[in-house]
């Protein structure tokens, strides 16, 4: 998903992309069409067992809207019919099985009712739309959930699956922007801006973050951490782009 974007905007805002690159992404596209309801490991890495985690079903929804569409826009070779019906199958599935009614949340995975912070970018990818009921019910869930003095935590821990570690962790920085940048599309603008400018303090002397951030505003994990500044970046972009059109 994540590189089937990078290249739908790389064709649409850099250089069309070749006939031959294009041969080698439908041979990755065809794998996801067929394995996309395999279960994995998710975005976290978590080693309580695969499951069907719905960022993962998200991403393979993704690659295949994405691939549709340059084939429309561009005239290029693919069977189209194809992908785009195994696309409305993940949506579908993700819909029915990655929703729990109780919660008004989109959950970790099929099979559980715990939130997980990696369903914030549904909207930032367009899956779906960042003032759809479920969307809202899901921000509402996540913040009263994950989120700990305006930081996002990744996912209820003991919860969800297992992720075989004791104790608690830091706040998962990246989240945290993901939080902003969905506040901000869902017309939450002034919600964004307080997370976005309290973010902005934990960063160090050098404007830089690591991948988590303790209970005392201390640097924890990588550092620095790329996934971090790409959500700082995005969610920036999509603030100001709020704000500007508020006033």
């Amino acid at each position: 998903g994540e590189l089937l974007d990078a290249v739908y905007l790389y064709d649409k805002y850099g250089t069309p992309i070749a006939y031959d690159f294009w041969c080698h992404l439908r041979k990755m596209l065809d794998w996801v069409a067929k394995n996309w309801e395999r279960a994995d490991d998710g975005i976290w890495e978590v080693r309580g067992g695969r499951q069907q985690f719905v960022y993962s079903k998200v991403q393979c929804w993704v690659a295949l809207d994405r691939a549709v569409r340059l084939a429309q826009k561009r005239s290029l070779p693919l069977d189209r019919t194809r992908l785009a019906a195994e696309r409305d199958r993940i949506y579908e599935a993700i819909m029915t099985r990655g929703w729990n009614t109780k919660r008004q949340t989109f959950v970790q995975h099929f099979a559980t009712d715990a939130v997980d912070a990696s369903n914030l970018i549904m909207p930032l990818v367009f899956f779906l739309s960042p003032t759809d009921p479920r969307m809202r019910g899901t921000l509402d869930r996540t913040m009263a959930e994950l989120v700990s003095d305006s930081l996002v935590h990744r996912y209820e821990i003991g919860r969800g699956a297992g992720d075989g570690l004791t104790g608690s962790e830091g706040t998962f920085n990246m989240c945290t922007f993901w939080l902003v940048e969905a506040l901000a599309r869902a017309g939450r603008a002034r919600e964004a801006r307080f997370i976005f400018e309290k973010m902005l303090t934990y960063a160090n002397h050098l404007g830089l973050y690591a991948e988590e951030t303790g209970p005392r505003g201390e640097a924890l994990g990588n550092f620095p951490q790329a996934f971090t500044h790409i959500g700082l970046i995005s969610a920036a972009f999509n603030l100001d782009r709020r704000l500007g059109a508020a006033s």
